[in-house]
């Protein structure tokens, strides 16, 4: 079985913080890039930020500076560290697994083969 769970959404003031896991199991995720993906109502999924199998690291515009992805390895686990969060970043969270070994990871939905079923963050006061 082969899964990626989501957790650490909820609801946050503007200027708050959260931080997302992604947990996997039937595979070893430090063999996958993982990236996090977010969507609301009557949009597209968009990338957020991605982690590669050799640890490189990519970011959408909207949340470099503010955002940070990270993986550790002994726990299966790809984190997202979401610092100053605004409104904009409301949306369900998901993390997808691409098993294509890239050096750099791909920020489009369509590249992931797997995906978690997605974790609510609402940012409002």
């Amino acid at each position: 079985q082969l899964q990626l769970v989501e957790s650490g959404g909820g609801l946050v003031q503007p200027g708050g913080s959260l931080r997302l896991s992604c947990a996997a199991s039937g595979f070893s995720l430090d063999t996958y890039a993982i990236g996090w993906f977010r969507q609301v109502p009557g949009k597209e999924r968009e990338g957020v930020s991605c982690i590669s199998f050799v640890s490189s690291t990519n970011y959408a515009d909207s949340v470099k500076g503010r955002f940070t992805i990270s993986r550790d390895n002994a726990k299966n686990t790809v984190y997202l560290q979401m610092n100053s969060l605004k409104p904009e970043d409301t949306a369900v969270y998901y993390c997808g697994a691409d098993r294509k070994l890239l050096g750099r990871c791909v920020l489009s939905a369509q590249a992931q083969d797997y995906w978690g079923q997605g974790t609510q963050v609402t940012v409002s006061s």
